[in-house]
């Protein structure tokens, strides 16, 4: 039998497949069982921290959740989605998959994509982003596939253009057709109260996954003595205060024809909208005067200026606050976009003394791209994995003090 013949006779079981089994997974729709019908669900994490999302999401309730390449895979009705969303601190995005399907050319790719009912998921009309990739699979132009995906939507009343409010990602893998929704809609860690930022920011998802890294559970004080616009101060806060990281902004789920308001309003009433006390106390410091203007104002946006200090100050007048011993926690500058790498041994070595000298008996977590400079501080650091970071690889170097 030729290669071709064998797809032929392949292509012709897989539609008698799809005519017993429909092509589409239709998470928990009216159409098809309730908003608890269990459908598999991938959470996108920061590369290099997949480990560490997985074990949240298993903290937060989430089934088996399972580290992969690039995220995590677990599974759950529409209300795990929502709350995945609300709740979770490290993932970027709650993508949910609607179908999975075999097509070894591009004309079954159109007829299989066709079977898919997009307005079970995704409101009539509406302006929906496709992003496809193909890897390892007979059919390997991004575009072409693009275009037969795109004309099955449009065929079924939605307008796919380049800037959609709606996001559809395709991924054909060994001629593996998935296609996932995305719900979150901007990316999560767009909390909604950080307006100032200073240079290289860290996302407040990396700051999160960084800080459980670091084995922050919330019931410890927190100290960043280059604070920039008070991430990990914030971030740290927000856990000890019990705050869901979502409270104040919206999602793109709240527009799919599934949603239900009433229930989901019970969830985040549940989640956490208002603080609760907290014995802990976050301080920040920086040198400069703009980036503590920032951090402050960010955390009163956040709703925690109360258990929030931030101060002017260089590393070298960093004094260890009364109380406990807590966690220091840092992004120092690295002098790949920050900085000139020459002078940042002094500062790296700075805060190497300051910290043995005042800070017995506290933690250090420290992010950085350059191992020499890491060194430098003198301390009997423990570096974690890599990590991708705006271009870059970064390691979380982990110390006793």
């Amino acid at each position: 039998m030729t290669i071709g013949a064998r797809q032929q006779a392949q292509g012709s079981m897989d539609d008698m497949s799809l005519a017993r089994n429909p092509v589409d997974r239709r998470p928990g729709t009216g159409k098809s069982g309730g908003m608890d019908t269990p459908f598999e669900i991938f959470l996108s994490a920061p590369p290099g921290l997949e480990a560490v999302l997985a074990e949240e999401a298993a903290e937060a309730g989430l089934a088996t959740p399972k580290a992969v390449a690039g995220g995590v895979l677990t599974s759950g009705g529409w209300p795990d989605v929502w709350r995945a969303n609300l709740c979770l601190r490290g993932a970027s995005r709650v993508l949910v998959r609607i179908a999975e399907f075999r097509a070894f050319h591009l004309a079954q790719l159109d007829k299989r994509a066709k079977k898919v009912d997009w307005t079970a998921y995704l409101p009539k009309g509406a302006d929906v982003r496709v992003d496809v990739t193909c890897r390892a699979s007979k059919i390997y132009h991004d575009r072409a596939a693009r275009s037969r995906v795109a004309g099955a939507m449009e065929a079924a009343g939605l307008k796919v253009t380049a800037e959609g409010a709606f996001r559809v990602m395709v991924r054909i893998e060994d001629d593996l057709v998935t296609v996932s929704l995305d719900t979150s809609g901007e990316l999560l860690h767009r909390r909604g109260y950080k307006e100032a930022v200073g240079k290289a920011p860290m996302r407040e998802t990396l700051a999160a996954c960084f800080l459980r890294a670091a084995g922050y559970r919330g019931t410890e004080t927190v100290v960043d003595p280059m604070c920039g616009s008070g991430t990990f101060v914030i971030e740290a806060a927000e856990i000890a205060s019990g705050l869901a990281p979502g409270r104040a902004r919206r999602f793109a789920f709240e527009a799919f024809p599934p949603f239900d308001a009433k229930a989901y309003d019970a969830i985040r009433r549940e989640a956490g909208l208002e603080a609760r006390p907290t014995d802990c106390r976050f301080f920040g410091a920086d040198r400069d005067d703009g980036a503590i203007r920032g951090s402050t104002a960010n955390a009163e946006r956040a709703g925690v200026s109360g258990v929030c200090t931030f101060t002017r100050a260089p590393v070298s007048a960093l004094e260890r606050p009364d109380g406990p011993p807590g966690l220091v926690m840092v992004n120092p500058p690295y002098g790949a976009r920050i900085g000139d790498r020459k002078l940042l041994f002094g500062l790296y070595g700075s805060l190497g003394a300051v910290l043995k000298e005042r800070f017995g008996g506290w933690r250090l977590g420290m992010v950085t791209s350059d191992g020499g400079l890491a060194k430098a501080t003198g301390l009997d650091l423990d570096a974690g994995p890599q990590v991708a970071f705006g271009g870059l690889k970064v390691r979380l170097y982990q110390a006793a003090l």
